[in-house]
């Protein structure tokens, strides 16, 4: 009998890594991406950083956090950081309702933003995050959509250059292989592992986890002075904020 509200595992057309993700991330990494960034998420990274401010906490990102539940528990993980959490769907950031046990918490923030142009504007403006996550990421799981996964993207630079502890989870196992091998493409090690016995951080790997689904993650220390140096203009934060101002 099926569970309710059960989810069925990710199917591909893609069978193990894609056989071009070495040649899409190398591209990347040489080339800068050159897409404009939305007045909305220059915004948003503002708003970000004033509410920052400059603090010597430590900074963490929960990156795609729809609703924020994965938020607010990693706020009250680490009681010492700022925890800002990013996603691009208003409708799921107006669903967060904190945790019972964390409704008095302070140390978090929910910004609405595309997620590659924050991370572009947070690399450029010099951010360098303690932990980063990115919990069940869009797998994008047809073989001709390999550049919308995050690893296979122009924005994976940026991601790069924001350093600290990186921790990817997926519920499809080539999403996890293909990121650590666009890790290791980069210059930095990685480690991976299927999770077993879990405490669900967020609504979809509750529900996969119920679904019997088996869970995936990737784990790396991105060095911020490591093996990639991305060639993006590094006055990029300042020309936006000049564009946006004299508009």
């Amino acid at each position: 009998m099926a569970i309710p509200g059960s989810s069925r595992p990710v199917a591909s057309n893609q069978a193990g890594v894609h056989a071009r993700l070495a040649e899409i991330v190398a591209r990347h990494l040489t080339a800068p991406d050159r897409k404009p960034i939305a007045a909305h998420t220059i915004a948003a990274f503002h708003q970000a950083a004033c509410w920052a401010g400059p603090t010597a906490r430590p900074l963490i990102l929960d990156s795609g956090c729809g609703a924020g539940e994965s938020t607010a528990r990693l706020a009250q993980r680490h009681p010492g950081a700022l925890v800002i959490g990013v996603d691009k769907s208003r409708c799921r950031l107006d669903k967060h309702r904190p945790p019972p046990d964390l409704d008095t918490l302070k140390n978090y923030r929910l910004i609405q933003a595309e997620l590659g142009d924050f991370w572009r504007l947070a690399a450029a403006a010099g951010w360098r995050v303690t932990h980063h996550y990115l919990f069940y990421p869009n797998p994008w799981p047809k073989a001709a959509q390999v550049q919308y996964r995050w690893h296979g993207s122009p924005a994976f630079p940026a991601l790069l250059r924001l350093g600290g502890r990186l921790e990817v989870r997926s519920n499809w196992n080539t999403y996890i292989e293909e990121f650590a091998v666009a890790l290791q493409i980069a210059g930095y090690g990685c480690r991976v592992e299927a999770l077993t016995a879990i405490q669900p951080v967020t609504p979809f790997e509750r529900k996969y986890y119920a679904s019997g689904h088996r869970l995936w993650r990737c784990q790396a220390d991105l060095d911020p002075a490591g093996a990639v140096r991305p060639t993006a203009a590094e006055t990029l934060y300042s020309e936006v904020f000049t564009r946006q101002e004299t508009r």
